[in-house]
């Protein structure tokens, strides 16, 4: 569990707000009197065809934060809305695949106190052998797996976290009781060949790292990262101050499950997806019988990580000050590098030739648990629907981070160490299915590319 913060001071209203950080040890004025930007926003959030629950979001120009604001609420009554509560600067998300880069901070960590070494193969960590039925001569390294190079997928599924009793050696080994058919590698696919974006590696990530440590998982992370950083959230929210659940937001749909079939309905009531915790906070879990290092999937590492727009903030200004932050060096110099390092780039080939999955182009390269934005855009030759991980209109935005898609919220943090500007947002889920509305430029959903263009133009590249 971590105390609550007391460096940092807030004041905010549609007109000013000052946020007292650690990265820089004074109070950096946000110039939250944008009205454009104010203006766009809100239209995005409520949509009358689109809504959004509720949206956080946060802009960085040159090193220091120009916007910081929210709109929606963070927990919706659909009976009186009355007892709705708006979003506010602390609330914390669920920030869904976000998690795999705050996981890789404690990963690196590892590294650099000599339990991990990027190339070892991870049988040594695990304890048993870990390798593709179709490649059994070839070893399986962290490298691979924070890559998504590791031909480990998810088509057998990538959390057991409500199963205390399992362990993942029954899933990952022929013969275990849960192996199934193997479903879980990619048929034909040498390990360190070829790109598949999965969840299901960092699974086995986070049981490798409770190996090494002999720490649970989330206790772990709150070790490494979350303490020295002094940041709200963490991956357990059962253990989190009574002041931090109550700033957790829930995240909505408007949709429910009718014969197996989703059915959205935008004029319809805002449905709760997860982390409603209005009538009761998140319970402990029995977890005495858990034996560390058998099951990393228990605490989500691929995408469960509760922070808010002000922590992944701080996140974001450690990288860019080459692992500093608050006066500690959290990871070295060379150690930022590395994980900003590219570790595959697609080869701009189709069918057999290409050397990995885009996803439908949002993925063009990708480092050590961080994707690489390129300002790549094409059309798809099928539909002819824009693809490509191009982040803002007209383009010219490059730089790192990672996107995030679960229960609702979408998310994304995007930064650029040279230029040191960067953008960060969270929505607390749609009313409308994002399926149906066609993309602009980019393979994101409509709304996230206004959210980023409407960010980088008046807050970054600050127009009015």
């Amino acid at each position: 569990m971590n105390a609550r913060i007391t460096h940092i001071s807030r004041f905010c209203s549609i007109g000013l707000c000052f946020i007292l950080f650690m990265t820089t040890g004074s109070v950096i004025a946000s110039d939250s009197s944008n009205t454009m930007l104010d203006t766009e926003l809100d239209a995005i959030v409520n949509d009358p065809a689109y809504p959004l629950a509720s949206l956080s979001v946060l802009a960085v120009r040159q090193g220091k934060i120009v916007y910081h604001q929210q709109f929606g609420n963070r927990f919706i009554d659909p009976l009186n809305a009355a007892n709705n509560k708006p979003a506010n600067n602390a609330t914390l998300y669920r920030i869904a695949s976000i998690s795999k880069l705050v996981t890789t901070l404690g990963v690196m960590k590892l590294v650099e106190d000599g339990k991990l070494k990027l190339d070892q193969d991870v049988s040594d960590y695990l304890g048993y052998q870990l390798r593709h039925p179709d490649f059994p001569k070839v070893p399986i390294t962290l490298r691979m797996l924070l890559s998504h190079r590791s031909s480990l997928r998810d088509d057998a599924g990538y959390y057991w976290e409500a199963k205390l009793g399992v362990d993942l050696k029954e899933v990952l080994v022929p013969g275990g009781k849960l192996y199934g058919t193997g479903a879980m590698w990619t048929k034909n696919i040498k390990p360190g060949s070829y790109f598949e974006y999965a969840n299901f590696p960092w699974g086995v990530i986070g049981t490798i790292m409770e190996r090494v440590s002999g720490e649970r998982f989330d206790r772990l992370m709150q070790r490494l990262i979350f303490e020295p950083m002094q940041l709200h959230g963490g991956f357990n929210p059962a253990d989190f101050p009574a002041a931090d659940i109550a700033d957790i937001a829930t995240l909505y749909r408007k949709r429910t499950e009718v014969d197996g079939k989703e059915i959205w309905n935008t004029s319809g009531p805002w449905v709760a997806q997860v982390d409603d915790y209005s009538r009761e906070a998140p319970q402990p879990r029995a977890l005495s019988d858990y034996v560390i290092g058998t099951n990393g999937t228990l605490f989500g590492p691929q995408g469960s990580c509760r922070l808010s727009a002000e922590g992944l903030a701080q996140i974001m200004f450690m990288l860019m000050n080459h692992g500093r932050h608050g006066g500690k060096q959290i990871l070295a110099k060379k150690t930022v590098a590395l994980m900003l390092s590219e570790q595959w780039r697609h080869n701009r080939q189709s069918g057999t030739k290409s050397n990995g999955d885009t996803y439908k182009g949002e993925f063009q390269s990708w480092g050590l648990g961080t994707q690489i934005f390129r300002d790549i855009q094409e059309l798809d030759k099928a539909t002819g629907i824009p693809r490509g991980d191009r982040l803002v209109e007209g383009g010219g935005v490059t730089g790192f981070g990672h996107f995030g898609d679960a229960w609702g919220l979408t998310s994304a943090i995007v930064f650029n160490p040279k230029t040191r500007d960067g953008m960060i947002f969270l929505s607390g889920g749609p009313g409308f299915n994002p399926e149906t509305v066609k993309s602009q430029y980019s393979s994101m959903f409509r709304y996230e590319e206004r959210i980023l263009t409407a960010l980088d133009r008046y807050a970054i590249k600050n127009k009015r």
